[in-house]
């Protein structure tokens, strides 16, 4: 396999991972573009994010640390991307970063810390930190849009435990739309396949209609979304998930919006 095929393979995962810690594909494309031009300038860069994983996020990690990344001069996401551009300039992400890798990325605490130039120890403090603030989150009103009834449950007991309310739980688009327009939520939690075999995509998309929301997608099938092909998620959760991915992505997603129902 070419080294080309081996970055290939992990760079849907890296833009994911770039998209929550910025808020937006706009912003976490242009420091995996960064990423990616420091490695063809750079042969032992590219050969070492090729065999390791870790080293790829690594090396996400030294661009990101600057700063310095001239992003593309097009069309935006409106409030959520400026909401996100205003809390970043005002907050330390490390910790965030932190509990990113070791949740959503599923990376070990030690990879986690040779990833951020840390010792374990740091890593720990940083993950906790990170539980804290998603603690001291305000609440909103929660959407859950899945057709299988114990994941259903089980995340409406997840996000109960955080303190928000949830409004309801549809099992197919209409279902979804319906709640939406009848109570709108501040956030929306939408598996991709539902259960009449109308799709959970189709079904966010109307409802972004009514007004600008957060949306994470929560899926057994990641490549449908992470195909660089069309805008991708911001927020994406691989199913079977750990209770601590959703509670991570849930944090980021309200961190990074700004009209959040109370």
């Amino acid at each position: 396999m070419s080294v080309s095929d081996q970055i290939a393979i992990q760079l849907p995962y890296l833009r994911r991972y770039a998209r929550a810690l910025t808020g937006s594909q706009h912003s976490g494309d242009a420091y995996v573009r960064a990423t990616l031009e420091a490695a063809l300038a750079d042969r032992s860069l590219r050969d070492a994010i090729a065999n390791s994983r870790a080293a790829l996020y690594e090396a996400f990690t030294r661009i990101w640390a600057t700063g310095h990344v001239e992003e593309p001069v097009g069309d935006v996401s409106g409030g959520h991307e400026q909401a996100a551009r205003e809390r970043l300039a005002a907050v330390a992400p490390q910790h965030r970063q932190a509990l990113l890798l070791t949740t959503v990325e599923e990376f070990t605490r030690e990879e986690t810390a040779t990833i951020l130039g840390l010792n374990v120890e740091e890593v720990d403090v940083l993950v906790a930190q990170a539980v804290t603030e998603i603690e001291s989150e305000g609440t909103t009103r929660v959407l859950i849009i899945e057709d299988e009834p114990l994941i259903s449950m089980q995340l409406e007991g997840l996000v109960t435990d955080l303190g928000h309310t949830v409004v309801g739980t549809a099992a197919t688009h209409k279902q979804a739309v319906e709640m939406f327009e009848r109570d709108p939520a501040g956030l929306v939690l939408a598996d991709i396949q539902l259960a009449d075999g109308s799709s959970g995509i189709d079904a966010v998309e109307d409802l972004l209609k009514f007004g600008e929301v957060p949306v994470i997608f929560i899926t057994a099938y990641p490549e449908r979304l992470l195909t660089g092909e069309r805008p991708e998620p911001t927020y994406l959760v691989t199913k079977p998930f750990r209770e601590t991915t959703v509670r991570a992505t849930i944090s980021q997603a309200l961190f990074f919006n700004s009209t959040r129902s109370q």
